[in-house]
């Protein structure tokens, strides 16, 4: 697992944490997930610039077939939620013009973290993997016309999603609920882009 540490984490803190999954990345043959690799790099990192956000400040902790990263202090988490999703998506459908599909699960949470010897640890990290590789989102993205699916923390969509800063829409959000090892998680899960004016253009 590739740390990727430009800012360290300077004890416990509270940020936004955002994680990306590549779909069927398992079943590629060692070439294509190279390939795979290289796109999903280039699709966040032009989502990033294209939201106004620089991801050489985060704190990234890298997988193979994605990526689990902490944003700065002052990041603004309404715009993030808004408009990183919606440029993702976007380079998401530049994929599928040019022919080279990609489709990818997103998950967001807020909360309380720090780094340890492997990685980051604390709840926030976690409740953000439980949303992402939940079967209910991993069926959400199948079962869908769209390349993402975006799952945000029931905590996210109370205090940021219902404020509609950014033009964020709630009712493009459905609550979903699913239970791993015992522990309940709450979520709500948006297919596509969560402003509605993304959906009509």
């Amino acid at each position: 697992m590739k740390l990727d540490t430009v800012t360290p984490l300077d004890g416990l803190v509270y940020r936004l944490v955002v994680a990306v999954d590549v779909e069927g990345y398992s079943k590629l043959d060692a070439l294509d997930q190279s390939l795979v690799q290289s796109r999903l790099g280039e699709v966040l990192d032009v989502a990033a610039h294209n939201a106004g956000l620089d991801r050489s400040q985060w704190y990234r902790q890298v997988r193979g077939d994605g990526e689990l990263a902490v944003l700065p202090a002052d990041a603004d988490t309404a715009s993030v939620i808004a408009h990183f999703t919606e440029e993702v998506a976007r380079a998401l459908r530049d994929l599928r013009r040019a022919g080279t599909p990609m489709r990818m699960r997103l998950a967001m949470h807020c909360g309380a973290l720090t780094t340890g010897q492997f990685g980051l640890v604390g709840h926030a990290p976690i409740v953000t993997c439980r949303l992402l590789d939940s079967k209910v989102v991993r069926k959400a993205l199948a079962t869908g016309d769209g390349d993402l699916v975006l799952v945000i923390s029931g905590r996210l969509f109370d205090d940021v999603v219902r404020t509609r800063f950014h033009e964020l829409d709630p009712t493009r959000f459905r609550a979903t609920r699913f239970s791993v090892k015992g522990v309940g998680y709450a979520g709500y899960l948006c297919a596509g882009a969560p402003r509605a004016e993304l959906v009509e253009s």
